[in-house]
């Protein structure tokens, strides 16, 4: 109420408007955005109208009056206050005590009154929120327990894990299976496309590893379908040399980024043929099939039914006038192609017309009783994020519908079935069981994991877009197919990532490519770290040039690298590069207390897979670090009396044990750095595990290397050029003119350059067919944009800079 209040007297007193006026409201709202999203309920609580709603509502109300007002972010909760608003005894009581005139009586009550007194929300950003209890007061019991930890050292660490090649399931271990979302084969990836699947999989996977969890990461391209096609119609090659083209092309990016598979493959093998059939003859066999005719489009120039990815239009739900035939990249929604509005074929750019077809469905809706019960079983025990949870239950409060799960394409998993040997199993039926025939390829005893869910739990990694695919079709596959397959017990989403203030586009040259990071001469551990700090948990972040360089300098230059590279210094310097003795006083005991809460919790955030808030659990321990070193100053004492030497060696000592441990917590996030800290302070292989308590693991006389900086600053002008050549302003500079200004009409000169322009054309083609480096293929095409503009001028035409090829702007 008083949050209302406050937001009420910005809108009528002060008269803000939007998110301005309701900036009190912004954790409340959050809230309950979150509460909704979690349970996945129509209501506050539960699937019917309760008091609560009403009075949450009441409450609200005066301040928005429709959903359109609420933050477009807060899908969950413009779906309730629209639900609330709409019946009709709100809305009676809506006209009666409020609209239009008890409005203006109230404001000039307000008027009349003091200004409510209500600290306001903080804006958005990139950084995390501060999680409550990080600097409370620590009590005895706790400082005594981590002093008793520290005393026992490496002994009380447990041993590392090394399972046996390949990785299988083990009786009485926890056995983890994390897969990251199959990246379709027919692009580069962007940083967001990292961040969303891949990277967050792989720092989960190696916590889990530190953790002596019996641990398996697989992914691979996926290969079949549209877009494969599309793409090989595109580069002038076959689907399997797209394939081969692009797999090596994602491979090498994912080693770069230093991502640890257990087994990256592909989608185009055999083993995705049988065991993609099984599971549709189960299907069959069980009653979960229909076959119905379908009413599809068809290009008569190109003699063929046009899969959903050769058809773009206008989107029937938002209008946008580039949707693909299978989903709208804009309002996210799913669509049938026919429901395109001015629909055209991507390949000759002609209209297509609407004919009959024979096709496959899943029968969802004959399959929702085990989908239900499977998802609250899901939800109950294992860890979803709020997303995933939300837009799956979206899906089954719109109603399941049977969905389509055949293609007319050549390039697919083909139908083993009479009458649909000409077409193969649309993408979102057959790409998630990659997963299965890529742990097939790993592995011949890929059924004790994929067919053992009473030992094994299952982590699904993606972004939100992805998110019905792997929480109801392909769940409903399985559980219809009655094999006891393993099915997803933690679904982690994330949402999207952003390039400054738009969008990654490769068309426009605007963004930065996973195949272009490693050319910035920015290590890729700094990409890792950068994208894992804004992570988009909750919220979709956006990557920034400006804010790369603010924290490479200050959190990893000027915290954890300062920290770490003083604390073994003053090994080496001041110790000979000897551990030194340490004798620990109340001070250093609650260093170590505070210490082991940092700990705790980078478990507890890790545990429920929030990756980035758990990140900086660790920068929180290096800035404790450097706060100890400060305060004692050991490079003071050690010119000091015996007592003042003695403190020395107990600071230096504690905080190159620090430093070891904060080796090992980097590990998941930053592996090279992690074991350039291991090789710099000697650290033993015995100690690089993961523990809930903070030992000493390099003891007095412990020998440590030779100590160097982990870390090198980012200068401005460094990044406002890599800012210059990511934001797509390489195509829009004149490139220098190589003729004189030609004078119109002269054919002879018209006839030079016509041959000019065509030979350039064929260097460019050449040169692309080639695959020579962008920065070559875009200097010599700029030279053939300035032959085109002369010959325009030699013409008597106007030398209009030519548009790039890519989307048409709205």
């Amino acid at each position: 109420q008083p949050a209302a209040w406050a937001a009420l007297y910005a809108q009528l007193v002060h008269g803000k408007k939007g998110l301005e006026a309701v900036e009190a409201l912004g954790k409340l709202l959050a809230h309950i955005e979150q509460n909704l999203s979690r349970r996945g309920t129509a209501y506050l609580a539960g699937e019917t109208k309760s008091v609560a709603d009403v009075v949450v509502w009441a409450t609200l109300f005066p301040v928005f009056q429709d959903e359109t007002s609420l933050p477009i972010e807060l899908q969950a909760l413009r779906t309730w206050f629209q639900s609330m608003t709409l019946l009709e005894a709100c809305r009676k009581a809506a006209d009666f005590v409020l609209m239009p005139k008890a409005l203006l009586e109230f404001k000039s009550y307000l008027q009349k009154q003091p200004p409510p007194c209500l600290a306001m929300e903080r804006a958005p950003s990139n950084e995390p929120e501060e999680e409550e209890g990080s600097e409370r007061a620590l009590t005895e019991e706790e400082i005594t327990a981590a002093a008793d930890a520290w005393a026992h050292g490496a002994a009380a660490l447990p041993k590392p894990w090394q399972p046996q090649k390949p990785v299988l399931p083990v009786e009485g271990m926890r056995n983890v299976l994390i897969t990251s979302a199959l990246p379709y084969v027919n692009n580069v990836p962007h940083l967001g496309n990292i961040i969303g699947c891949v990277l967050s999989a792989d720092t989960f996977a190696r916590y889990c590893r530190l953790r002596n969890w019996n641990t398996l990461y697989v992914c691979g391209t996926d290969e079949y379908g549209t877009a494969t096609e599309t793409k090989a119609v595109e580069e002038g090659l076959t689907p399997q040399e797209i394939c081969n083209k692009y797999n090596a092309i994602h491979a090498d990016i994912y080693r770069w980024f230093d991502i640890s598979f257990d087994y990256f493959g592909r989608t185009t093998t055999p083993y995705q043929t049988t065991i993609a059939q099984d599971i549709f003859q189960r299907l069959l066999a069980r009653g979960f099939l229909l076959q119905d005719t379908v009413e599809q489009l068809r290009c008569e120039n190109c003699q063929r039914f046009l899969a959903d990815r050769f058809v773009e239009g206008t989107c029937p739900f938002c209008s946008y006038k580039e949707a693909r035939g299978d989903q709208c990249d804009k309002c996210g929604k799913l669509i049938n192609a026919v429901e395109l509005k001015n629909p055209q074929c991507k390949l000759c750019r002609g209209v297509p017309v609407v004919k009959p077809t024979q096709h496959l469905f899943l029968d969802l809706p004959k399959l929702e009783e085990r989908l239900e019960p499977w998802l609250e079983q899901s939800w109950a025990t294992g860890d979803w994020t709020a997303n995933a949870r939300y837009i799956t239950r979206s899906w089954i409060r719109d109603g399941l519908k049977p969905r389509c799960i055949t293609r007319d394409l050549k390039w697919g998993t083909p139908v083993p079935l009479d009458g649909f040997h000409d077409k193969v199993f649309y993408v979102w039926f057959d790409a998630p069981i990659g997963y299965l025939s890529i742990t097939a390829n790993y592995t011949d005893q890929w059924e004790r994991w994929w067919k053992n869910p009473q030992q094994v739990e299952l982590y699904n990694f993606m972004a939100k877009d992805n998110v019905p695919f792997h929480s109801v079709i392909f769940p409903c596959s399985l559980l219809g197919a009655e094999d006891n397959y393993t099915l997803v017990n933690h679904l982690i989403a994330t949402e999207y990532l952003n390039y400054e203030d738009g969008k990654f586009s490769k068309s426009r040259g605007v963004g930065v490519f996973g195949d272009m990071a490693k050319d910035t001469g920015i290590p890729a551990d700094i990409w890792r770290f950068y994208l894992l700090y804004l992570r988009p948990e909750g919220q979709d972040s956006a990557f920034s040039w400006s804010d790369l360089m603010l924290k490479n300098n200050s959190e990893l230059l000027n915290n954890l690298g300062n920290f770490i590279n003083r604390a073994g210094m003053f090994v080496c310097k001041f110790f000979g590069g000897t551990v030194p003795n340490m004798v620990l006083t109340p001070d250093d005991k609650r260093l170590l207390a505070r210490v082991t809460l940092e700990l705790h919790q980078y478990h507890q955030l890790l545990e429920k897979v929030r990756i980035r808030d758990a990140l900086r659990c660790i920068l929180s321990i290096s800035r404790h670090g450097n706060q100890y070193i400060q305060v004692n100053e050991p490079w003071r004492r050690i010119k000091g009396d015996e007592n003042d030497r003695e403190r020395a060696g107990t600071v230096t000592g504690v905080a190159v044990n620090m430093a070891s441990m904060l080796a090992v917590l980097l590990q998941p996030y930053m592996p090279s750095v992690s074991l350039a800290i291991q090789g710099q302070l000697c650290i033993p292989p015995d100690c690089f595990v993961l523990s809930h308590y903070f030992t000493c693991t390099l003891p007095p006389g412990h020998r440590v290397g030779t100590v160097s900086p982990l870390f090198q600053k980012l200068e401005n002008d460094q990044v406002e050029a890599l800012r210059k050549r990511f934001g797509g302003g390489q195509a829009r500079q004149t490139p220098p003119a190589s003729h004189p200004s030609p004078a119109p009409g002269d054919p002879q000169l018209i006839q030079q350059l016509t041959e000019e322009v065509a030979k350039q054309g064929n260097h460019v083609r050449q040169l692309k067919a080639n695959k020579a480096e962008k920065a070559q293929v875009d200097a010599e095409v700029a030279k053939l944009l300035e032959l085109k503009q002369q010959l325009a001028v030699a013409e008597g035409k106007s030398p209009e800079v030519p548009v790039p090829k890519g989307k048409r702007k709205k």
